[in-house]
């Protein structure tokens, strides 16, 4: 594969051109994967700006707050790598409240959250909408591959000895989850931005896509 090496800058300048130049009328829809120690919230956050500063609205979300409830989640324990592969995420819930109102002909009323986990309760989030020509930026881990309705993706990838070394210790048990979406999904490939993000002051894209 072809890495391009870039500043962390060119990867919030090039995430916003790809966002930003996208014709229609139309809300978009940008996914931002990628493990934890990658902060794929900071670079929303950061591509969220920049993005008003073009005149365009900004909805910002996380998928931190579209968990299922404890009682689903540790149903096989509280350190299950294949729970928190495929069940953690509440899909239905993000389709419902967040993703399918920006679709073609939703009617851009979102709930920008649903379920605190820290808590373990409903968030009980007023409804925002999001007008035509306005951006989602939905951030989390372990987004794609799932088929959930978006214009744009990219995804922060680790090497696995850089997912090992910046991993927080208490959270190693969820490896072999990273390990096995990386394997089946290859989201580095797959994204739209693909950025390898081993060394966060030097990050590389990704410039080859799969025929």
């Amino acid at each position: 594969m072809r890495l391009r090496p870039v500043s962390p800058d060119v990867v919030i300048d090039e995430l916003t051109a790809m966002v930003h130049t996208r014709t229609g009328g139309g809300r978009v829809r940008v996914l931002l994967d990628g493990a934890a120690p990658t902060a794929p919230a900071d670079l929303a956050d950061a591509v969220a700006e920049r993005l008003r500063v073009l005149g365009r609205p900004v909805l910002r979300v996380s998928a931190v707050d579209f968990l299922r409830p404890a009682s689903l989640r540790f149903e096989r324990g509280k350190h299950d790598p294949d729970a928190r592969y495929e069940t953690w995420l509440d899909e239905s819930g993000l389709r419902r409240e967040v993703l399918s109102p920006l679709g073609e002909t939703g009617t851009g009323k979102v709930l920008p959250s649903l379920w605190n986990a820290a808590t373990d309760r409903a968030t009980r989030a007023e409804y925002v909408d999001l007008p035509p020509g306005g951006v989602l930026l939905l951030d989390g881990e372990l987004l794609l591959g799932r088929g959930l309705p978006h214009e744009v993706s990219a995804h922060l990838w680790l090497s696995a000895p850089a997912l090992v070394r910046r991993l927080p210790a208490a959270e190693h048990w969820a490896l072999p989850a990273f390990a096995r979406y990386d394997a089946e999904v290859r989201p580095l490939h797959t994204a739209d931005l693909g950025v390898r993000v081993d060394d966060p002051r030097h990050p590389a894209v990704l410039d080859e896509r799969p025929v």
